[in-house]
């Protein structure tokens, strides 16, 4: 098994436990934290064509808060703002990794299930 996949046995998992991985994973699951993660690991992030600018700082906010990103503001005309990913940030990262590998092998085979099941 590789480290991105722990097993975590089932006895271990208590109501309040799972309310919180729940929360944790709804935080981090989404589509726009996954984008804006897989953007900052090529580098600082500056704009994202696809999302819109208020999804991207309300994404970039609560990312911040939670320890996953820097905020760097420089003071120019504009002023300029620079996100990186921190340590924690690169580890949620490579979590993420499986789930794109996943994505990308099985995007056919989904999209011809929607068609099939759709009619």
């Amino acid at each position: 098994m590789s480290e991105t996949n722990k097993s975590v046995p089932v006895d271990m998992l208590g109501p309040a436990d799972c309310k919180g991985l729940a929360e944790v994973l709804m935080s981090f699951g989404d589509k726009w934290t996954i984008l804006v993660v897989g953007a900052l690991s090529k580098g600082q992030l500056r704009r994202l064509s696809t999302i819109s600018q208020r999804m991207l700082t309300l994404t970039l906010k609560r990312l911040e808060a939670d320890g996953v990103v820097t905020r760097t503001l420089f003071p120019s005309v504009p002023p300029r703002v620079d996100y990186k990913l921190t340590e924690f940030g690169i580890a949620l990262r490579g979590a993420l990794v499986p789930l794109h590998y996943w994505a990308a092998d099985n995007r056919q085979a989904i999209l011809e299930n929607r068609v099939k099941n759709s009619r």
